[in-house]
């Protein structure tokens, strides 16, 4: 390559090639041979001596194009490629053009060879090099495997995900029952777990389940899929739509999935998605263990090696699926699942607004504005309600607590008569919430009276037998409460007084 750079700079100083093959000890047809490919691709020599020896190398190891012998055609090859995608714009058409434009052109089978080599001279595919713990390729196979019904003997097509990582190109396949979103997140999940560690970056196909809205340059993330990148810190990074040489990895490792999964599975029948997946994860591991094409290594070895390391640790707990929804407030503030049509409470103060609900098979949580309202724990009954005390209207939140251990609570901390009246309440009721409000009533007296004079007023009205909210009531009105219990008398009358509003017993013959 010193060599090559000194023929450039020379020949740019206007030396002849004769003197070029004196002064570099090189025949003249070998400095003719080199100069004819440097200026068959840059005429502009100068240019060249920017490259590096590598980049050098390379172009001189490149073939000379035959169309560099007719540089007319080769300039008008860009333009016979935009014609050619245009309906109805055929090859030949084009080469006519060409013989009316140059009659002494190439013929038409040279014509159609030059337009191909310049064509593939032009899909240039970059060479990526991919770091350690990077990032990690998903995609699914385009085949299917298949799953018998022990009963029924019919058979069902299960798809397989396919991940790999770049660097060691270590390998995962698993089978799943399809393509939606949540077996795609359990097989992802799965493949860490497996792997050990989190990469930097997981690099999707556009598929559905990841992402929402394909676009060259900022594709829409599902908000699921956000979570979960979220929860194993790591980025969601999309190759672009109908690029199948950003994931060219992942695209070769499901052929060779094909190969070293697919055919030893051909003439096997499994029942289950287990068994398969046992079946398919042996058969990997098997692959992963194969030593490298050409290297001394395995994939499995150079994981362990370079790459195992280097992926972030994976989290305390697993991900958990979690779906999305929105609903109004009802007016007995709570909102409903529609998943579950279920029924949850939120702060009685949201009641007519509009909440976003995030659940998972486990928990439901409300949002208002980006603030978390409310969690719950999820439930599946239909038609039911779940309901926080502390959600409801302060008056709701007394009625709420209404219970035959609540009102003996309460009056417990008075005393014992007051706990003594208001079990005889309870128990005089063969349903218990119809004495509750005369259980409220007695307890709110307290409020009025104070809890000491409750108290002798309970103990009275037990001597008596008279355990009810009234006669409670008038011995605390009556004062009567403070008279020895001995001397204390009650005037009941014997007979209904005389009153001329009040019929007598003839009204009723």
């Amino acid at each position: 390559m010193f060599q090559i750079r000194r023929l450039i700079e020379l020949r740019l100083q206007g030396v002849s090639k004769r003197n070029l093959a004196r002064i570099l000890a090189m025949s003249r047809n070998t400095v003719q041979h080199y100069l004819t490919q440097l200026e068959a691709h840059f005429p502009d020599l100068q240019a060249l001596l920017d490259w590096d020896d590598a980049q050098l190398n390379r172009l001189l190891a490149s073939p000379v194009s035959p169309a560099t012998k007719h540089p007319e055609l080769l300039a008008l090859f860009p333009a016979y490629e935009r014609e050619l995608a245009r309906p109805g714009v055929t090859r030949q058409q084009l080469w006519l053009e060409y013989r009316r434009q140059y009659p002494h052109g190439v013929r038409y089978s040279q014509f159609n060879h030059l337009l191909r080599t310049w064509q593939c001279r032009q899909k240039v595919v970059m060479h990526l090099e991919h770091k350690a713990g990077e990032q990690l390729f998903i995609d699914f196979a385009g085949d299917r495997l298949e799953l018998t019904d022990a009963a029924s003997g019919q058979k069902r097509a299960v798809d397989v995900f396919v991940a790999i990582l770049p660097c060691s190109q270590l390998t995962y396949a698993q089978a799943v029952d399809s393509q939606r979103q949540e077996d795609f997140i359990n097989a992802l999940q799965e493949c860490l777990k497996v792997l050990g560690g989190v990469p930097q970056a997981i690099v999707p196909d556009n598929l559905k389940a990841a992402v929402s809205q394909a676009d060259r340059y900022e594709p829409t993330i599902n908000q699921t899929l956000q979570d979960f990148a979220s929860h194993y810190q790591t980025v969601i990074f999309p190759a672009r739509a109908r690029k199948p040489r950003d994931k060219a990895l992942v695209e070769n490792a499901v052929r060779l999935i094909y190969q070293r999964v697919y055919a030893p599975l051909r003439s096997r029948t499994f029942y289950s998605l287990a068994s398969l997946n046992e079946a398919i994860g042996q058969l990997v591991d098997q692959h992963n263990r194969t030593p490298l094409q050409a290297k001394n290594y395995s994939r499995q070895q150079r994981f362990e090696q370079v790459e195992k390391e280097l992926l972030t640790p994976l989290p305390a707990q697993p991900y958990q699926l979690r779906h999305y929804a929105q609903a109004k407030v009802n007016h007995n503030g709570h909102v409903q699942l529609l998943a579950d049509k279920h029924y949850y409470s939120v702060p009685y103060q949201l009641i007519g607004q509009t909440l976003k609900l995030i659940y998972s098979q486990q928990t439901v949580e409300i949002y208002h504005q980006y603030e978390r309202v409310a969690v719950h724990q999820r439930q599946p009954t239909a038609g039911q309600y779940t309901t926080l005390r502390e959600h409801l209207p302060p008056h709701h939140q007394w009625l709420s607590q209404h219970s035959p251990l609540f009102f003996c609570e309460q009056a417990a901390q008075i005393g014992p008569f007051s706990l003594a009246l208001v079990e005889q309440l309870l128990a005089s009721h063969s349903y218990a919430p119809q004495a509750y409000r005369s259980c409220s009533g007695i307890l709110s007296l307290s409020k009025k009276y104070g809890k000491d004079r409750l108290e002798r007023a309970c103990q009275r009205a037990l001597h008596f037998q008279a355990t009810s909210y009234r006669f409670v009531r008038t011995i605390l009105e009556r004062d009567m409460d403070q008279l020895e219990l001995e001397t204390q008398t009650i005037d009941i009358p014997s007979s209904p007084p005389q009153h001329e509003n009040i019929r007598g017993a003839q009204a009723y013959q």
